[in-house]
């Protein structure tokens, strides 16, 4: 059913994850070719959409000022995207309470772009395999179809492939960002790939279907993200960052995720992961320090 004028409705815009991230090489077209393994955490932005209201958008919230001005924001470059290719959808305005750091590497501008789909989608009784939908979300940015259903799954090509959800189990983690902004061009030209240039890297490993907490952290040891060493060029902080998880207690894998600056630690328990936190708020209160749990996000409206 369409959703009711003048109704607010929401949506979680769920930070996303990279447990790891290879680069496979460099496209003829300039993109780099990628293998990730993706899931996504229980911290998220929220978007409120009032459907029928004036075209709009409003950011609050303790990111609010390092996202930019609202006419850049992905937010409303989505919402065009899909009213472009569906004329008459009922649209309206939002309004985006923004807590994810910015140009952080967890998407979430991206995560942003995507409830905004699923919110017009919501509105306009839209079914989640709309193609209208789903073309909307590729023209938006690469990371912005995995974020769509924000679901655990494997991310192939330059964001568009992607493998069937995976059924992983819950990892406690705690998510860290040293408070500096990284642009991703900056950190794939530091890569200094050439456009059709391969690297001979190792395949990512499978993942088997019945994958317990020990066995995923045994497979993600195998595993690694390929643009760390790039981010450490760009911002050398990120190798206090891992270091600092790694030395906590409980702390079974630390790496960096997407093109960074936020870099994660995976834990045997939560109570491990809210432990460091405490502690690493202490030696580094200006960073943004949050334990989370990593998995398939659930979102307002399933």
């Amino acid at each position: 059913m369409v959703a009711e004028r003048g109704r607010e409705i929401v949506e979680q815009a769920p930070a996303k994850i990279n447990l790891s991230l290879h680069v496979l090489g460099r496209r003829m077209d300039g993109y780099h070719e990628l293998e990730s393994l993706v899931v996504f955490a229980d911290l998220a932005d929220t978007l409120t959409l009032l459907p029928g209201a004036p075209p709009s958008l409003v950011v609050i919230g303790p990111t609010a000022t390092a996202s930019g001005p609202v006419t850049d924001n992905l937010v409303l470059k989505a919402a065009g995207a899909l009213t472009t290719r569906r004329r008459g959808l009922l649209a309206g305005s939002f309004m985006l309470d923004k807590k994810l750091p910015v140009a952080a590497g967890i998407g979430g501008g991206s995560a942003d772009a995507a409830a905004a789909l699923r919110l017009l989608a919501r509105a306009n009784d839209l079914s989640r395999d709309d193609q209208d939908l789903r073309d909307a979300a590729r023209t938006v940015g690469a990371d912005v179809p995995v974020c769509l259903e924000s679901l655990a799954r494997m991310m192939r090509g330059a964001g568009e492939i992607l493998g069937p959800p995976l059924s992983l189990p819950p990892l406690p983690a705690l998510l860290v960002n040293p408070g500096v902004v990284v642009e991703t061009a900056a950190v794939f030209r530091a890569m200094g790939l050439k456009p059709g240039e391969g690297r001979a890297v190792a395949p990512h490993p499978d993942l088997p279907a019945d994958v317990t907490a020990d066995g995923l952290i045994l497979l993600l040891e195998e595993c690694r993200n390929d643009l760390e060493p790039a981010t450490r060029q760009v911002q050398p902080v990120v190798i206090d960052v891992i270091e600092r998880l790694r030395r906590k207690a409980g702390c079974r894998l630390a790496r960096m995720s997407g093109s960074g600056a936020t870099c994660f630690g995976l834990f045997e328990t939560l109570d491990q992961a809210v432990a460091a936190a405490v502690s690493l708020r202490k030696a580094r209160p200006t960073w943004w320090i949050q334990p989370a749990t990593l998995g398939s996000a659930r979102r307002d409206g399933q």
